[in-house]
């Protein structure tokens, strides 16, 4: 079984994903298939067909979150080292072509959300700026080319 690693904040946001499937989702798809059900010949009945699926796909999520969360260890940002990027770390870093300045927090695939500026250190970019340390120029290939970074901070 692969350890996956956590925030402590990303920890909890699972925990509370679970905890509404498992709660609030499981009461409304039961409600539904329970009007559905309610509404006669349950063999032609594609309200009934539909809400037996999402029950189905939600029990599925319930799953998948728990041997997540079984998996998890989670980060302890103390008594990792803030001079080097690591998972958990906040990086701020400049293009060296546009020079414009994009901080990242590096986290594993299970919690990276780019809208939230955390990107997996698996991607292209995370795994690039992996071990490197301030002022380090870090070159990433990507597609479109290759970008240039210079790391200007590191923090936790």
């Amino acid at each position: 079984m692969d350890e996956i690693y956590l925030t402590r904040s990303g920890y909890e946001k699972l925990m509370e994903e679970l905890q509404f499937l498992k709660k609030d989702k499981r009461r409304q798809l039961s409600k539904a298939i329970g009007e559905a059900r309610a509404q006669g010949d349950i063999s032609e009945n594609a309200e009934y067909e539909a809400a037996k699926e999402a029950q189905g796909l939600n029990e599925k999520k319930i799953a998948e979150l728990e041997s997540k969360l079984a998996q998890a260890r989670i980060l302890d940002d103390e008594s990792m080292s803030s001079d080097e990027v690591l998972i958990g770390a906040s990086v701020t870093i400049r293009d060296l072509d546009s020079q414009e300045v994009l901080e990242y927090i590096l986290v594993s695939e299970t919690e990276a959300d780019y809208n939230e500026g955390k990107i997996s250190i698996t991607s292209p970019v995370g795994a690039a700026l992996m071990n490197h340390k301030e002022k380090d120029i870090v070159e990433i290939k990507v597609p479109a080319g290759i970008l240039k970074y210079e790391i200007l901070k590191i923090s936790r």
